[in-house]
């Protein structure tokens, strides 16, 4: 209820592969919820989707009047996830091809929680990396140790590809001496001992996926950049190079690496937009410094797409900037989540009040200006599910229409 929430914990119950799966609250904001979601195949070779949900309002009759509001809400949320498994059906459709398995670093994270399932309805097998010393629900899980890159046996068997996406949050807090080395430290040692060990393998990989950043940019005002573009200057774009040059082991042993420069990543769930939507559905969101300045926004579901392509396509190795082909200035962004929220933007965020925040984070996240063109992506014929603004805040937050 506005920017409020109630933790909901569901059991899961009986699971068809493939056909079924249903679950019940056992906690959470009703009196009793039930669901189950199936797929129906039909004879032409088409399937429906179909979510049948029994559940109650808490408080009887008092929550008469709420009910035209759960049904509201329960319609966006049914439709959210239509919307989602057509398009992830799509990508899988379209990089179709033999079952990889694929090892994933970071996989509890923004993009890698995404990622795994995704991957996982494509009939993909999926090894999450964790910490050496990680336990799962049956004891030792497949493990890495990104100190030195060692990997358990169960991983190097049979492994086809390896995403990598660990590394410290960048916006996790403001950038003391100590962080800049957690942020430095952790991409581009954790990126070169990964490397090395894969190199190492008596069979390697054919591919690595590396996350990397628009970062790479810097500050670079109204100017154009693609791939071919230089660094930039600052923390940031030698972080980033610094990041992509340790994954040269992998690359001179044969194996096919493809840096991902990776823009504002657009979901509720984290990043950028996760931290906006409060201030904005509370009426206090505005523009940033002038409003001037370019920001490289893509969708989470065109990020997950962006990985696939990678992994498909053989002839694709170094730098793939994953944006939308529609960057926008600041003050745009601002304008369209409000105009999506139903709300007022007449809050700016001086830049001076920026840098006494969160100093000098805000130059490098906040105030720089990049603006990133997904030329590579583009010459592959790469099909962006969300090209337009307007329509991936809409998609993500449910505010769709009926």
């Amino acid at each position: 209820m506005g920017p409020f929430g109630i933790r909901w914990i569901a059991e899961h119950g009986p699971c068809v592969a493939g056909r079924s799966f249903s679950d019940r609250q056992v906690a959470g904001p009703f009196a009793a919820w039930e669901h189950r979601h199936r797929f129906e195949p039909h004879a032409n070779g088409t399937t429906t989707l179909i979510d049948d949900v029994r559940y109650e309002l808490p408080g009887g009759w008092i929550a008469l009047p709420a009910r035209p509001f759960a049904r509201r809400e329960l319609e966006r949320l049914f439709a959210y996830r239509q919307r989602v498994t057509a398009v992830d059906l799509g990508w899988h459709r379209r990089y179709g091809g033999r079952p990889m398995k694929v090892a994933v670093t970071g996989a509890t994270g923004l993009i890698g929680s995404a990622l795994v399932p995704f991957l996982l309805s494509g009939g993909h097998e999926v090894v999450p990396l964790r910490r050496a010393s990680a336990k799962g629900p049956g004891g030792d899980v497949p493990s890495w140790d990104p100190e030195t890159g060692t990997l358990a046996a169960t991983v190097a068997d049979g492994l086809d590809a390896v995403v990598h996406l660990a590394g410290e949050n960048i916006a996790g807090g403001r950038w003391t001496a100590a962080r800049k080395a957690r942020i430095r430290d952790s991409r581009v040692n954790g990126t070169r001992h990964l490397a090395e060990a894969l190199a190492a393998l008596a069979e390697p990989p054919r591919t690595l996926v590396v996350a990397s950043a628009i970062g790479f940019y810097g500050d670079r005002g109204d100017d154009v950049l693609d791939e071919t573009s230089a660094a930039g200057e600052g923390f940031l774009p030698e972080v980033c190079q610094a990041w992509e040059e340790a994954a040269s082991p992998a690359r001179e042993a044969g194996i096919r690496v493809v840096h991902l420069r990776i823009g504002i990543v657009l979901t509720p769930a984290g990043g950028a937009l996760g931290q906006m939507l409060f201030p904005f559905r509370m009426g206090v969101g505005g523009v940033i410094g002038s409003g001037r300045q370019y920001m490289s926004w893509v969708a989470l579901d065109d990020v997950l797409g962006g990985v696939l392509h990678a992994l498909r396509t053989e002839d694709l190795a170094g730098a793939v900037n994953i944006v939308a082909p529609n960057p926008v200035t600041n003050r745009e962004f601002t304008k369209t989540l409000g105009r999506v929220l139903r709300r007022p933007t007449i809050f700016p965020l001086p830049a001076f009040g920026a840098r006494l925040a969160f100093g000098e984070m805000a130059d490098a996240l906040l105030l720089a200006s990049t603006r990133v063109e997904p030329a590579r992506l583009r010459s592959d014929g790469f099909a962006f599910g969300y090209p337009d603004l307007e329509g991936v805040l809409r998609h993500v937050l449910g505010r769709t229409g009926r």
